[in-house]
């Protein structure tokens, strides 16, 4: 169900992207400004100032990165090597996980793609 919403979205997305609907917003060219608090409560602000500044991420984070290195793993070693196979398969096992918790885990693939 996830997959087939995340399409119809990147399909009205690119659409209004062709027909220059997102053309003229405001800030564009502009970097994000990820220090914007408007949309955390008032009463957590401090919690995820202080969790954002000890380095703290969500596990879900924590899973794409591990498994980004990973790919980047797959494609340093020599593809004769053994050790491939147990990568891949860490790799597996790490992308059912994030899949069982509904997370997308294309990203993996398309990254792996971009990388080789």
């Amino acid at each position: 169900m996830t997959l087939l919403i995340d399409q119809i979205a990147e399909k009205v997305i690119q659409s209004a992207i062709e027909e220059g609907k997102l053309d003229n917003l405001p800030g564009k060219g502009k970097p994000v400004d990820f220090e914007d608090e408007t949309f955390i409560p008032e009463e957590l602000r401090a919690c995820y100032r202080i969790l954002k500044n000890s380095g703290y991420l969500p596990p879900e984070l924590e899973d794409r990165n591990h498994a980004l290195r990973l790919c980047d793993l797959i494609n340093s070693v020599e593809a004769t090597d053994t050790t491939i196979k147990d990568i891949s398969n860490k790799l597996k096992t790490l992308e059912l996980k994030m899949r069982l918790k509904g997370i997308d885990t294309r990203f993996i693939y398309q990254y792996l793609s971009k990388t080789k």
